[in-house]
């Protein structure tokens, strides 16, 4: 009788982690350079200011008002005639919604008042303005 010995080759269990890191690293290098264009928004020039923050960056629509005095709704332009149809909407899916003016340095400020006077006789009363956290320092003190 003829015994054959045959090897017990087990199973590698072991998992390739250097193909994993290597997608890890490449999604992160993508995602560390198209987050900042993802945030950006209107770009403008808030005046100074030295007013409260808001608590809930989420709740608050932002409405900006560039220095060409272009009205956009959280990043979408928008025309004056519409603007009280497209804030009833959006408040009427989030009732707690704040509203932020944006308005440009260089804006026109009776194109901020403008907007500002449109919201308020629409029934929307909880309108502030957003101004840059830099405090101007007045002179002779």
């Amino acid at each position: 009788m003829i015994r054959v010995r045959r090897r017990h080759t087990s199973i590698k269990s072991d998992v390739n982690l250097t193909p994993l890191i290597d997608v890890m690293m490449s999604l992160l290098a993508i995602f560390m350079i198209t987050a900042p264009l993802l945030t950006t928004g209107i770009p403008l020039d808030l005046p100074k200011g030295d007013g409260k923050s808001v608590d809930s960056p989420e709740k608050t629509l932002d409405i900006s008002v560039d220095k060409n005095g272009k009205i956009y709704v959280a990043n979408q332009e928008i025309k004056l005639e519409k603007l009280t149809d497209k804030i009833t909407a959006l408040v009427a899916e989030n009732p707690k919604i704040q509203m932020m003016i944006s308005g440009d340095s260089k804006a026109d400020y009776g194109r901020v008042i403008e907007v500002m006077a449109l919201l308020r006789a629409s029934g929307f009363t909880q309108v502030g303005l957003k101004t840059d956290a830099k405090v101007m320092k007045v002179k002779g003190k």
